[in-house]
């Protein structure tokens, strides 16, 4: 390095300039913490959100697991249990607990499929609808508040940002 740097020749650190006491390996360590840091902020934010999200809907009388089922169930109808086990990231036995609860609470209804008789599928029934649409309107409230003072262009910046840390992250 040019200019006002120093070597320790003991760890063969070097000093930068303007940074008096941070090295080299500082510096690598510091991109390490930053990592480290960034994963500590997603885990924090995914708390933030689940549980913003969750006093927002205490007063419909639905859990977490129900809102998600039940999200999921709309976005995929006709879906099959394993899939929206999958979705959900759970086992086929607790998608089709919740389902069955579901099912009996009147909101999700199980059919027979025309494609595969072994499988059935499942659907919202009309008396999800208007849960379904305060979900939604407390969904669009925490996004429009989350995503607050974000442009078009940072969005799609953070999306494309996000996917790659996802595949990296499903490579296992």
């Amino acid at each position: 390095m040019a200019g006002n740097s120093e070597v320790d020749s003991d760890t063969k650190a070097t000093t930068l300039p303007g940074n008096p006491g941070q090295s080299e390996t500082s510096d690598i360590e510091a991109t390490g913490n930053l990592k480290r840091e960034i994963g500590l902020r997603f885990t924090i934010l995914a708390r933030l959100l689940r549980n913003n999200f969750d006093r927002q809907v205490a007063g419909l009388n639905v859990t977490r697991s129900q809102w998600s089922m039940i999200a999921v169930v709309a976005r995929y109808p006709g879906a099959t249990q394993r899939m929206i086990a999958e979705a959900l990231e759970m086992s086929e036995a607790s998608a089709g607990r919740l389902i069955d609860r579901l099912c009996v609470d009147g909101l999700l209804e199980r059919r027979d499929r025309d494609d595969d008789r072994r499988a059935r599928a499942v659907y919202l029934t009309a008396a999800a609808e208007p849960l379904l649409a305060k979900l939604a309107d407390i969904a669009k409230d925490a996004e429009e508040r989350m995503f607050s003072g974000f442009s078009e262009q940072e969005l799609e910046q953070l999306q494309n940002f996000l996917g790659r840390l996802y595949a990296n992250i499903a490579k296992g």
